[in-house]
C-alpha cells in the first residue's frame, strides 16, 4: 500500500519521519526541563508558604505586620488626642510677653520700674506696671482683650503691650 502523498514528494519520506522524531525528542527535552522548574518553583512557594529554615510562615508574617500596624493606629490616635488636649490648653496660657523697664521719678535711677505685658494667642492677658520710688513699690494690674484695655495705658505700658503683641511675629 502506497500513499498518494508520500509518492507526490520529491525527496524520500523517511527523512520527513527522522525530521519529526527530533523535533519531538527535542519538545520532549523541553517539556522534562519545564517540569523540573515547575518543581523547583513548588518547593520554593511551599517553603515560603510554611516558613522554612525557622522564618515565619507568611500568615505569620502577616498577622504580625497587621497587629504592628493596628499598634501604631493606636498610638497615633493617642497622640492626636493628646495634641488636642495641648492646643487646646495652650489657648489659655500665656504666650506672648514684653517688658519695658523705666525710671518712673527722674530723680530715681537704675530703671526698676517696669511694666509687663503677657497675652494668649487671642491678645487676652493683662498688663502688670511695677512703679518704684523712695517709699516703697506699687504694682498696677490692667485686662487686656483683644489687644486692648479698657482703661488708658501709660506710654510704658502701650509699648510693653506692643512687644507682646509683635511676639513671635518675626519666626511666621
Amino acid at each position: 500500500m502506497e500513499s498518494k502523498i508520500l509518492a507526490g514528494l520529491k525527496f524520500d519520506p523517511g527523512i520527513l519521519i527522522i525530521g519529526m522524531l527530533v523535533l519531538m525528542l527535542l519538545m520532549l527535552i523541553y517539556i522534562f526541563q519545564l517540569h523540573k522548574k515547575q518543581n523547583q518553583l513548588d518547593k520554593k512557594y511551599r517553603a515560603f508558604m510554611r516558613g522554612g529554615r525557622g522564618a515565619k510562615s507568611l500568615d505569620e508574617a502577616l498577622e504580625n505586620k497587621l497587629a504592628s500596624l493596628n499598634n501604631i493606629e493606636d498610638v497615633n490616635n493617642s497622640l492626636n488626642e493628646r495634641l488636642l488636649r495641648l492646643e487646646k490648653s495652650s489657648g489659655r496660657s500665656y504666650q506672648k510677653i514684653g517688658i519695658v523697664k523705666y525710671d518712673a521719678f527722674k530723680e530715681m535711677g537704675g530703671k526698676l520700674s517696669f511694666a509687663y505685658a503677657m497675652l494668649n494667642y487671642r491678645n487676652d492677658g493683662f498688663i502688670i506696671n511695677s512703679i518704684y520710688s523712695k517709699e516703697g513699690c506699687y504694682s498696677y494690674i490692667k485686662e487686656i482683650i483683644k489687644g486692648e484695655s479698657y482703661l488708658p495705658l501709660a506710654d510704658e505700658e502701650e509699648e510693653a503691650l506692643n512687644m507682646a503683641m509683635q511676639y513671635g511675629m518675626e519666626n511666621e
